[in-house]
């Protein structure tokens, strides 16, 4: 660690190894270095006096950057693409002529960004899936376990332990949803010039619009893009980075969202995130095992929902065909939320690998409120037997508002079944009203709905990515 100077905790604490690569200078400017060759090649293809020698010492030097030259150069000119093409050009010295022939800066740097953008997007993509796949193995495991649901936060009916997993799961297919949608729209800039006309490629290829075409459509091709957007000033659209943010936050959304159910079940004691052998949970309360992993994934969420707010307020202010103000915030903000999100994934996929079940206290707090949500069977039981549904449905509610107040003003247990079995107009022993608490009676098609989601939904999402997942995660703290 460097105790000296500032460093991001992504860097430090939270974000992988790759992620952090995919948005590092060396990757960025390797990928400047594959454009400069895409350029060339595409160039010589259609006319261009370009040699497969000039090429071939591009190849040469490709990924082994004379990075001191190139930051020295940075030093005098101010100008870091310039610098860069300097730096290239020292080691290949017959193709320093062609270098970036007709471009300009935004052809390497636009179009790096939508590269790196979409590697960041599949590792997302991956990650995403991985923790679908870890949710969907708890859901088909504790699909017929009833557990208490809840509407304002407090207890309404039964549901499952595994199908309120299903509802976490299925924000989680939306966004993968969003998520391919997004990569198949992203499209490369191509090379448009300065305004976007291409007037120096009118030039170059004397005003032959087809090449013109296909130069952008062979560059594309190269770099492994179907497309080029069709129109653009200097720029790629900067609405391609709000809604990329956009589809970011809605996977810390749902990410949030889970961590936060799950902080509530651990104060429950249902159901706990894993706590490790000699973790700490407090420095004054050695008894407590805070869920900090969940608590860190809202923490993080909440940054990234807020700096989806950054590239929206750039898109909207840039002038005409291009401004500079939109540089110093993007490469922070879009840089950032790439590797919160992929952090919160890293922890999302340690936590869903290890979640701890409580199977005897989930049923303790399930008894505890079932006597009131069966009334209503236990009435209808009472009718069968002779009863007046009017007469008893006055005397549940007054038992009920009885026990009620045991259990909250006392302390005490629920001892509604106590009392209508003392009540003789209903007519029931102990044990005809304990078969009707079974608790398996009151989860409606919990299983059921989680077995078709499963099989119809999340399987066949997953199919293509099931050699891909990586579960063993290593948090850093």
């Amino acid at each position: 660690m460097n105790y000296d100077s500032y460093e991001s905790p992504f860097s430090t604490r939270y974000a992988s190894k790759q992620m952090q690569y995919i948005f590092s200078a060396d990757n960025k400017f390797r990928t400047w270095r594959r454009l400069w060759i895409a350029l060339a090649r595409a160039e010589q293809k259609l006319g261009l006096d370009i040699t497969d020698e000039q090429i071939a010492e591009l190849e040469k030097y490709k990924d082994d950057i004379n990075y001191d030259v190139a930051e020295k150069r940075e030093k005098e000119v101010r100008h870091d693409v310039m610098s860069h093409i300097y730096a290239y050009g020292q080691q290949a010295k017959k193709a320093k002529p062609i270098i970036h022939l007709g471009a300009t800066s935004c052809y390497v740097g636009d179009n790096t960004d939508i590269i790196v953008m979409r590697q960041g997007l599949e590792l997302i993509r991956k990650k995403l899936c991985t923790v679908i796949y870890l949710l969907s193995k708890f859901a088909d495991k504790y699909k017929s376990l009833p557990c208490l649901a809840y509407t304002h936060l407090q207890p309404a009916q039964l549901t499952t332990v595994g199908k309120r997993a299903t509802l976490w799961m299925n924000e989680l297919l939306m966004d993968h949803d969003e998520l391919d949608y997004r990569l198949q729209h992203l499209w490369l800039l191509g090379q448009k010039g300065t305004t976007g006309t291409q007037a120096s490629f009118v030039d170059l290829f004397n005003g032959d619009s087809e090449k013109i075409d296909s130069l952008e459509q062979l560059i594309a091709n190269e770099m492994g893009f179907d497309k080029v957007v069709p129109v653009s000033g200097q720029t790629y659209s900067r609405k391609v980075d709000a809604q990329i943010l956009n589809t970011l936050s809605g996977i810390a959304q749902s990410a949030y969202k889970f961590a936060n159910d799950l902080r509530i079940l651990a104060s429950f004691k249902e159901v706990e995130e894993p706590f490790e052998k000699n973790q700490v949970g407090s420095s004054a309360m050695p008894y407590k095992r805070n869920p900090m992993r969940s608590e860190r994934i809202c923490a993080l969420a909440r940054y990234v929902i807020t700096n989806s707010l950054n590239p929206a307020y750039t898109a909207s202010t840039q002038w005409f065909e291009r401004t500079l103000d939109d540089s110093a915030n993007k490469r922070i903000a879009v840089a950032e939320a790439f590797l919160a999100v992929d952090s919160i994934l890293n922890i999302y996929i340690n936590v869903a690998n290890g979640l701890v079940v409580y199977p005897k206290i989930i049923e303790q707090r399930v008894m505890r409120e079932l006597p009131f949500m069966a009334s209503e069977n236990i009435m209808m039981e009472a009718v069968k037997k002779g009863g007046d549904r009017q007469d008893l449905h006055e005397r549940i509610r007054v038992h009920s508002m009885a026990a009620a107040a045991q259990v909250k003003e006392h302390g005490l247990e629920n001892d509604l079944v106590e009392r209508i079995v003392s009540d003789p107009v209903f007519g029931l022993s102990l044990d005809e009203i304990r078969q009707l608490l079974n608790p398996a009676l009151f989860i409606g098609r919990c299983p059921e709905q989680v077995e078709r989601f499963l099989h119809d939904y999340v399987m066949p999402m997953l199919a293509p990515y099931k050699d891909t997942f990586e579960t063993d995660i290593d948090l850093k703290v």
